[in-house]
Parts: C-alpha cells; sequence; structure tokens
C-alpha cells in the first residue's frame, strides 16, 4: 500500500511559463508589392512587427528565448527544452508544448524528419540517458520508463496506441491527478523500443490537405513520457515523473482555408478549444480566485498541470514571416505575452510502498509472538507502571515544574472553553435563527389562508352584486315570475271555497291573457329572425331593453372599456372578457393583424361565428360584470 509523502518546504518553489518563439523561413516569392516578411528578430530574446493601425510603427514583443528563421532542430531543443527534463527523475512533471497558426511548423518543430528529428525524439533519447547515467552510478533506485500517445479530435480522446479504441473519459483522483482509464501504456526499454511503438502510432494520427497546408494535423496529439523511480532500500519510497509533449493544431480561418463539409466540422472544433485555452490563460493572470475554465475543452482538461498546475512548462510559438498570416502572427505573439505570465507550483510525487513479507516468514513470527505472550504482557505492565511512576513523584517534589504546568493546564482549558463557548454560541444563533424561519413560515401559511377566505368572500359579494343587478335590470319579467311562484295558496283559497262563483272571472283571465302571451312569443320570434339575417347592420332591439335601466355614462365608459380591450388586449386579456373564448380570441387578434383596430364595437359581428345574438349576449355580460366590479 502507498502513503502519500510530504514535501520538504525547500522543494516548494514556483516556475513561471518559459516561452519560446520561432519564425520559421520565408516559404513564398517575394509578393508583386515587394513587401517581404511582416515581422523579424531584433535579437535572441527580442522581435517586431508591423502595427496593422500604421504601417509606419512597429510593435516589440520580448520573450524567453527567439529562434530566427536559421534556427536549427538540435538549437531549439538544447535552449528550450533541455533544461527542463533532469525536474522528471526527481518526481516532478514537466511540459512541452507547441502552439501557432496552421502552416507554422509546430509539427515540424516537434516531430521533425529523419535527417531533422525534432522535440519529441530528442527529448525521448535525452530521458534514456539521464537514466542510464543515474543506473550507472547505482544510487540505490530502480527507473522505469513508460509511453501513452493520443490525440483529441472532434472534442474526442482517442487512443493512438490502440487504434480500434473509443472515445476515452478524463478522471481525477483523489490528489487531483488527471487520469484517462483504459488508456495504453506502454513499457519502454531502450530508445529504439519507443520508436518501433511511436512511428507506428503517428501515422493513426488525423491529418489533411487544406488550402493553407498540404498536410494539415486536424486534431492535437499529446505523447506522456512517464518515469517511476523506487527505492531499493527501505523506506522503499517512490516517485513518479511525467513529461507531455503536445503538438497542437492550428487555429484556422476558414475564409481563407476554404474548408468545407468534415473540414469545416473539424476547423469548429480546433478553434473551440483553442478558444477556451485563452480563456483558461486570462483567467489565470486575472488571478483574485476566480474560476479557471478547464473542464470546458478537453484539451484544457488534460494541460491542467501545464498551466497554473504542478509542471515545469515550455511553450513553443511558432510564427509564419508571410503578410498573408498577419493576423495569424500577431494573435499568436499576444498569446504567447499572456502565457509567460503563468506561474506553476510544481513538487515531487512521492509515496512509500509497505515492504512485502513472505507468508511462512510471517506464520512463524506469529508463532513467536504467541508463544512468549505471557512474559510481553507482564513486561508491557512493567513499562507502564515505570511511565507512571515518574509522573507521580514528579508533582509533589517538584513545585516550580508543577506550577508551571498547572497555569499551562489553566490557559489550555481557557482556550478550548473560548472554542466551546463559541461554538455554543454559533449552534444558539443557528437554533434562534431556524426558529425565527419556522415562525415566518407559519406566518405566511396564516397569511395565505386569509388571503384565500378574502378571495372568496371577494367572489361571493361579486356573485351576490350581479344578481342584485341582473333582478333590477329584468324587474318585469321577475315581477311577474315572483308574484305567482309566492301566492301558491292563493289558488288554494280561491279553488276551494269559492269553486262556482269564481270559475268565470278565472276563464276570462285566461282568454284575455293567453292572446297576449301569444303575442309576446311571435314578436320575439320575429325579432330573432331579424336578427339573425342581418349580416352586420341594426342594433339589436332586446339590448335596447337593458339598456335603459342603466345610466348612458356608465354605459359608454362600459363600452369604451371592452373596445379597448379589443383592440390592444393580449390573448389572455381578450379571453378574460365573458364569453370569450381561446378560438374566439385568436380570431380577434387575427382580425385585428389584418384590418387594424376596430373602430366600434359592432364591427365584432364581422368575426366568423358571432351573430347578433351572440354579440348582444356579449355586450350585456360584459357591461354587467364591468359594472359589478
Amino acid at each position: 500500500m502507498a502513503q502519500r509523502v510530504a514535501v520538504n518546504e525547500g522543494s516548494k518553489r514556483t516556475s513561471r511559463v518559459r516561452v519560446a518563439v520561432r519564425l520559421r523561413p520565408y516559404m513564398d516569392k517575394q509578393d508583386d508589392k515587394g513587401e517581404g516578411p511582416c515581422v523579424r528578430g531584433l535579437g535572441p530574446q527580442k522581435l517586431e512587427i508591423i502595427n496593422w493601425r500604421n504601417a509606419t510603427e512597429t510593435l516589440q514583443y520580448q520573450f524567453d528565448v527567439f529562434h530566427g528563421e536559421e534556427t536549427t532542430q538540435q538549437e531549439v531543443f538544447l535552449t528550450s527544452v533541455k533544461p527542463t527534463l533532469p525536474h522528471i527523475l526527481n518526481g516532478q512533471n514537466a511540459s512541452v508544448f507547441a502552439y501557432g497558426p496552421t502552416g507554422a511548423g509546430k509539427t515540424h518543430t516537434m516531430l521533425g524528419s529523419q535527417e531533422q528529428p525534432g522535440v519529441i525524439p530528442r527529448a525521448v533519447r535525452e530521458v534514456f540517458n539521464l537514466v542510464g547515467a543515474q543506473e550507472k552510478g547505482q544510487d540505490g533506485w530502480e527507473y522505469s520508463v513508460g509511453m501513452s500517445y493520443l490525440e483529441i479530435y472532434n472534442e474526442k480522446v482517442l487512443d493512438l496506441l490502440s487504434p480500434g479504441s473509443q472515445d476515452l473519459p478524463i478522471r481525477e483522483d483523489k490528489d487531483r491527478n488527471i487520469l484517462i482509464p483504459g488508456l495504453t501504456h506502454t513499457s519502454l526499454s531502450s530508445f529504439a523500443d519507443f520508436d518501433t511503438h511511436f512511428i507506428p502510432a503517428s501515422l493513426n494520427r488525423t491529418t489533411a490537405s487544406t488550402k493553407l497546408n498540404q498536410r494539415s494535423s486536424r486534431s492535437h496529439a499529446i505523447l506522456l513520457i512517464k518515469v517511476v523511480k523506487s527505492q531499493r532500500g527501505p523506506p522503499h519510497r517512490q516517485q513518479t515523473g511525467k513529461l507531455y509533449l503536445v503538438d497542437l493544431a492550428g487555429s484556422e480561418d476558414n475564409r481563407r482555408t476554404e474548408n468545407r463539409g468534415i473540414r469545416l466540422k473539424e476547423s469548429g472544433a480546433i478553434n473551440l478549444s483553442l478558444f477556451t485555452l485563452s480563456k483558461v490563460v486570462d483567467a489565470l493572470n486575472a488571478g483574485a480566485g476566480g474560476r479557471v475554465p478547464y473542464r470546458d475543452s478537453k484539451l484544457t482538461r488534460l494541460l491542467q498541470d501545464s498551466l497554473g498546475g504542478s509542471a515545469h512548462s515550455v511553450m513553443i510559438t511558432n510564427i509564419a514571416p508571410e503578410y498573408r498570416y498577419y493576423f495569424d502572427t500577431f494573435t499568436a505573439l499576444n498569446f504567447a505575452a499572456k502565457s509567460k505570465q503563468i506561474v506553476n507550483r510544481p513538487f515531487v510525487r512521492e509515496t512509500l510502498l509497505a515492504p512485502t513479507i513472505a507468508p511462512g516468514k510471517r506464520a512463524r513470527e506469529e508463532q513467536e509472538a504467541g508463544g512468549s505472550s505471557e512474559p510481553q504482557t507482564k513486561k508491557s505492565k512493567e513499562v507502564k507502571k515505570a511511565e507512571q511512576s515518574p509522573s507521580q513523584s514528579i508533582h509533589p517534589h517538584g513545585s516550580p515544574d508543577s506550577s508551571v504546568l498547572e497555569r499551562l493546564l489553566a490557559l489550555e482549558k481557557m482556550m478550548m472553553g473560548s472554542a466551546e463557548r463559541e461554538r455554543l454560541s454559533l449552534l444558539q444563533t443557528v437554533a434562534q435563527s431556524r426558529k425565527e424561519i419556522q415562525m415566518l413560515k407559519e406566518k405566511q401559511k396564516e397569511l395565505e389562508d386569509k388571503a384565500k377566505m378574502f378571495n372568496k368572500q371577494s367572489e361571493a359579494t361579486e356573485s351576490e352584486s350581479k344578481d342584485a343587478l341582473l333582478f333590477k335590470t329584468d324587474l318585469p319579467p321577475l315581477h311577474r315570475k315572483q308574484s305567482t311562484a309566492a301566492k301558491p295558496r292563493k289558488q288554494q283559497a280561491v279553488v276551494t271555497p269559492l269553486q262556482v262563483s269564481q270559475v268565470q272571472p278565472l276563464q276570462q283571465c285566461a282568454l284575455v291573457c293567453k292572446p297576449s302571451q301569444l303575442l309576446d312569443k311571435k314578436k320575439k320570434r320575429v325579432q330573432t329572425e331579424v336578427g339573425e339575417g342581418k349580416e352586420n347592420g341594426g342594433v339589436d332591439p332586446g339590448v335596447i331593453n337593458w339598456e335603459s335601466h342603466l345610466d348612458s355614462a356608465l354605459l359608454e365608459q362600459s363600452r369604451k372599456k371592452i373596445l379597448q380591450t379589443l383592440n390592444s388586449g393580449s390573448l389572455k386579456e381578450l379571453k378574460s372578457l365573458q364569453l370569450i373564448g381561446d378560438k374566439k380570441a385568436k380570431l380577434i387578434m387575427g382580425w385585428r393583424e389584418f384590418n387594424g383596430h376596430f373602430t366600434q364595437l359592432e364591427d365584432l359581428r364581422k368575426i366568423e361565428g358571432i351573430t347578433a345574438k351572440r354579440f348582444s349576449s356579449f355586450i350585456k355580460a360584459n357591461i354587467l360584470s364591468s359594472m359589478g366590479k
């Protein structure tokens, strides 16, 4: 079992991200205007680029190292990469990644060619040289080297050593180390062994041809070299160092690359991940403990140690001198200038391995321990007595020491008591706040119940007022119904004692009343027939009968209010009108969009399905409801 070991404070130090800029040679012929390159070096650390706002001015940048057009692969490796490699053998992490626009030479810097190998083969060879030198020194440590190789293609993590694998997840262990479960880890014994695995895996990386680059990388490639250093003897310490070698895909302007289809989707994923990388750099430079969006992209998730983490990081920014790459070069230089301000905090990853005991030896030790159990218990009791006797003899004889101890104990009790009092007061305040919250909830519930009761009472009073208003408006018919229904005993009094004398008056009344009732029914039928036959003209006489009982000012105000709702009301407000449902409200809004506002209420008859009778009922119900409110 491995245990985490604390690192000495002396080894905890900060390390700033080292930024090197490499300018590739001028690839194209001179422009017709003879403008030449847009950027040039001013020394081993300085360069300048033309200011796009004013062509007569230049902008100067200063970095850790500037590699000009004639710099060789060997010089790039020796000045920028090699100084960080010894940290891996001491249990620390290191990271080297190439950044820049498409066609600027990132893959050439990292991989190179057979004649001019790049950073990756030279760094791996140097790691094996360092391991070999340590093993020859016989310092009591054993070394093991392994590799993993992956690419991030369209935000999918793919294993290049196992081409048939699917998208791999990214996890984080309890010590906040980034892990990829299922990623192939291959043990290496020499650089030749590395070549046999790395070259076929590099061919599995996704590349394609674009207008700006014949062999453009369509994914971010990350090579992980892991060095485990184990101590042969006790206390069996183990240190683990990792080297990340990252070849980033270049940012692309699709207007110039003319990407279509799959290429366009690939460039979108590349640009999005690089944009997230720039947000991470901005957040790290802002400081103030803000959120750093490592999880917004899988690239930044894997580079979490390299940027603001626990690795010694080197960024090689590749730029192009041609004017058609001007804005890409300008953006890359600004990103590099921001990146060199990032500070990492490397530390040693060291664990202790528990020594393993053979089963036969463990059984013998247990038997020996069991056979001498009684003497051991006697010895332990004697040791306890011996420990207790000095402590008992110190207090009576050593008065100065005892007074000092008493003062220390009193001080400790006082400090513990203050902490305990603070804890109790905190608990009391929490309990009191909970009680207050509960009381507020109860008061809120009471107020809600009162509001519900008030709403019910207001609804009841409104219904009563509506009934009373209807009673006043329909006074004649309701008066007749009430008189006939309220005096049933008069018929019994008339029929029972005076059967002979009152038959004729009743018959005459019936003869007089029947023709009037027939006339009223005929009038009503004629009125309904005339109202239904009219399409858009005339006023229903039934409306005049009940309108005559109302105040003209209130009536006019109610009609204007209804007209305003019809002209400017929303769907919900239209549905709040009496006798207007969802369908009619939508028809009104559609008619209003095509024909404009209603000039008068009678225009409502132009809506499909609203007859004269329905219109009169609508006017009556809405005016009475508005007056009831």
